[in-house]
């Protein structure tokens, strides 16, 4: 998007506050990465993941704690983790200077997210229960390129890093990654 198409239009049609990732499909436009996982896992139920929006049961209790923890992704994972993401791999990849303060501040909420992760690790598999779902699936983006810059914040958890290191090891994340890496042209 660095030429802008997100701004455009025909693009804040699809998504009004041109931002990335944008949906459409023949029923609807959808925006917001966890509004588009929860469609398609809800549009395609017999595809893929039957778990992803909750237990094998697919009772209420299953699917609020995925509810719960996809929250707890949104709205204490994501805000420092996206900061960390931006002056430890974007800020060096634009040739600008990090800041050494907002690394050691977000470092810090960030341990405080995962130090509750840990925990909850500790009573079940994966964050939402025993099974592997959406709650989950959403810390894959941001927690790649954090391990890959600073393994320690994760690894130097024990629940955390066994539960980073079985997600990230899923042929489907590994196929992203893969994808991600290839060369492009």
């Amino acid at each position: 998007m660095a030429k802008g198409q997100h701004k455009s239009p025909d693009f804040l049609k699809l998504q009004p506050f041109g931002q990335v990732p944008a949906f459409q499909d023949e029923l609807t436009t959808v925006f917001e990465s966890r509004a588009i996982c929860k469609y398609i896992c809800n549009k395609f139920p017999e595809k893929g993941n039957q778990t992803l929006m909750g237990g094998g049961d697919g009772g209420l209790l299953s699917r609020t704690s995925v509810d719960q923890w996809l929250e707890a992704e949104g709205q204490s994972f994501i805000p420092p983790s996206s900061a960390l993401v931006f002056q430890l791999a974007f800020v060096p990849m634009f040739g600008f200077k990090q800041d050494p303060a907002a690394i050691e501040q977000n470092e810090a909420k960030l341990a405080n997210v995962l130090d509750v992760y840990d925990c909850r690790l500790g009573e079940s598999k994966f964050l939402a229960g025993d099974d592997f779902t959406l709650a989950d699936m959403a810390h894959l983006p941001n927690g790649h390129i954090l391990v890959s810059k600073n393994e320690d914040l994760f690894m130097s958890r024990k629940n955390v890093g066994r539960w980073w290191e079985e997600i990230s090891a899923r042929p489907a994340w590994k196929k992203v990654v893969e994808m991600q890496n290839a060369p492009q042209g």
